[in-house]
């Protein structure tokens, strides 16, 4: 039997308010502003030549910068006009238009990195996080981890408030254990604003 398709994200329910995102980036990238911040952290943890996936990809600007350090990446982001954008934008970026848990492991492989920033675990369906970052972490190689990252507060108004303690206990259910919270992708300590989150499998 097959599986039922993911339920609508919130950030498909959002509606025309998520119009902005892909608006203010592209406006960011035109004007040479620095948007790498979370590729350069996901690059620190990678050896060379490595495997990453990109969850909730947008606009492609993270792959984009992995895919230009020398890093092997595929993007996945189920909404159809930010894939679009992405093409345009990041030809050389090889990005599936599908929801994180349409992919299969048999189809696209392991990963040494799952890159999941920009607050999309803030975004996904109301009550499949356990179900997504279980799924993540069957994707991960021997020695593979996730990046994560979203606002604590004063995030997009369609997002949900994800607090910290449930976050972790997301992970430790789905067999994921926190090796680190930082406040940024620049590592600053943890906050109250913004949560970023490295993970992996807890045995």
């Amino acid at each position: 039997m097959a599986e039922p398709p993911p339920p609508a994200t919130r950030w498909a329910l959002a509606g025309p308010a998520r119009g902005g995102y892909a608006d203010n980036f592209a406006r960011l990238v035109a004007s040479g502003a620095d948007v790498d911040g979370e590729a350069r952290l996901a690059d620190a943890l990678l050896p060379r030549g490595a495997r990453v996936l990109d969850v909730g990809s947008g606009m492609g600007r993270v792959a984009a910068a992995l895919l230009a350090r020398g890093h092997d990446v595929l993007a996945v982001e189920p909404d159809a006009d930010l894939v679009a954008q992405s093409r345009r934008t990041y030809p050389a970026v090889e990005v599936v238009h599908a929801d994180v848990l349409e992919l299969s492991l048999d189809e696209v492989g392991t990963f040494d990195l799952v890159v999941c920033v920009g607050n999309v675990l803030v975004f996904l369906a109301d009550g499949t996080e356990r179900r997504v970052l279980a799924h993540l972490r069957s994707m991960l190689a021997p020695g593979g981890r996730v990046l994560a990252g979203f606002h604590l507060r004063g995030g997009p108004a369609a997002a949900r408030h994800y607090p910290p303690d449930e976050l972790v206990a997301d992970a430790e259910a789905a067999g994921l254990r926190v090796d680190l919270r930082a406040g940024s992708y620049e590592l600053h300590p943890a906050n109250d604003e913004y949560a970023v989150w490295l993970l992996s499998p807890a045995d």
